[in-house]
């Protein structure tokens, strides 16, 4: 299949690009002669969006058993507990909820997820769901799975052994919530344990981290140095991580140094964040976002997410990483030239660092034939105009296609 005339994400120019049995075959500069194929119309070309942080066993639930009314972060954990309490919860019917959101993230250019799935829901159905649902839509969409202790670890009664049952029935990656425990020393424990399970497995170690407005909440510290005695640094994300927008500069310059060295990755789900947080605040009133242009500035790896799509948590969302970032650009206050000519690494690049997918990602000749093509010509134009996905491929086949409204303004 050739895709011509597209432009390619970082590159200048205009090229043709060939595909066969699900690689990339050619990358040529583009030539008139040439005929057939995909007529990109000089759009851009560039890697798939990757999905770093969703909760797919919770998505499409917002308003059962009710709504979360405070808008509260522990609010949306207890409304999340009700439910699993008291609603039949069918191994199918999580499939299609989750399949759902998938299509949605389809059609704004997901290619990559990464879900968590609680695994303090003792049925386990969410988690057979979601393993079913992984290997059902490989080579469509690629679906890794994070076991989620949404009640703690050591706050749960069982937990390390609900952990280790999930990882035995397949999951991807170590989850954790460590500010989450009735105890800071319990949240310790639960790190050392979380890395403890990930040797034993050989599995990455992605935790929500200090989601919060506490200032002295310090759970990060011990995540990242634990990642840099374990040597783990690459394969770990810390999540949330909100506490970091309330920490005084004196304390956040002696933690960069420890974040730098340990190499761990970060992710940011800014919509929700800057709609969960804060909400105890009168005024000055706190937006709960880590500090994502200072810690990219410093050259360490950010990624952004959608975190939930109508769930107790978040009532909205579609699965737009655009709409995600929008947002984060604005409350990050990235939005200067420099920052915005390079913003899509955020729900790009960035992402496929934090799912390790750095070696099978990216447009290049002998790579996977995953891309979408964009309806702008860079970073800036696609962000500024919300730019539809015109074109999603996976393995070399189309996932989705969209012809663009035409408009006609009459003056």
């Amino acid at each position: 299949m050739l895709i011509s005339n597209c432009r390619i994400r970082g590159r200048e120019g205009f090229y043709d690009v060939e595909y066969e049995n699900g690689k990339f075959t050619s990358i040529e500069s583009h030539r008139e002669e040439r005929k057939g194929g995909y007529d990109a119309e000089g759009n851009m070309m560039m890697p798939p969006f990757v999905e770093p942080h969703i909760h797919l066993d919770c998505v499409l639930t917002a308003g059962i058993p009710h709504y979360n009314m405070s808008g509260t972060l522990f609010e949306g954990i207890t409304t999340w507990h009700e439910y699993k309490t008291t609603q039949p919860l069918v191994v199918s019917e999580i499939k299609e909820r989750a399949r759902t959101a998938l299509r949605l993230m389809a059609e704004y250019g997901v290619q990559f997820v990464r879900t968590h799935v609680d695994v303090t829901e003792v049925s386990f159905q969410g988690v057979q769901a979601l393993e079913e649902l992984k290997e059902e839509m490989k080579g469509i969409i690629e679906i890794q799975t994070v076991a989620f202790p949404q009640n703690g670890i050591l706050s749960c009664k069982g937990g390390k052994e609900l952990m280790r049952r999930a990882m035995d029935m397949g999951v991807t990656c170590v989850g954790g919530i460590p500010h989450y425990e009735y105890t800071r020393e319990y949240g310790l424990e639960s790190i050392r344990f979380i890395f403890d399970l990930a040797e034993q497995y050989d599995a990455c170690v992605d935790v929500h981290c200090d989601e919060n407005d506490d200032e002295q909440s310090r759970c990060l510290e011990a995540l990242a140095v634990t990642a840099l005695e374990r040597g783990w640094g690459r394969r770990t994300v810390a999540a949330h991580t909100c506490a970091m927008g309330s920490y005084n500069d004196a304390y956040c310059s002696k933690l960069f140094r420890l974040l730098k060295d340990s190499q761990i990755n970060f992710n940011s789900c800014p919509t929700e964040s800057i709609h969960l947080q804060g909400r105890i605040d009168s005024f000055p009133k706190r937006r709960g976002i880590t500090r994502i242009k200072e810690l990219t500035h410093e050259g360490m790896n950010v990624a952004l997410g959608q975190d939930s799509i109508a769930d107790p948590w978040y009532p909205i969302g579609v699965g737009n990483l655009l709409r995600v970032l929008e947002m984060g650009i604005h409350v990050a206050q990235m939005t200067g030239y420099e920052d915005l000519s390079h913003c899509l690494d955020l729900i790009s690049v960035n992402g496929a660092k934090n799912l390790c997918l750095d070696q099978e990602y990216g447009i290049e000749v002998g790579k996977d034939a995953n891309f979408i093509l964009l309806g702008g010509k860079d970073d800036v134009e696609v962000v500024r105009f919300q730019s539809p996905v015109i074109l999603s491929v996976h393995n070399g086949q189309t996932i989705v296609e969209k012809i663009p409204a035409k408009v006609s303004v009459k003056f």
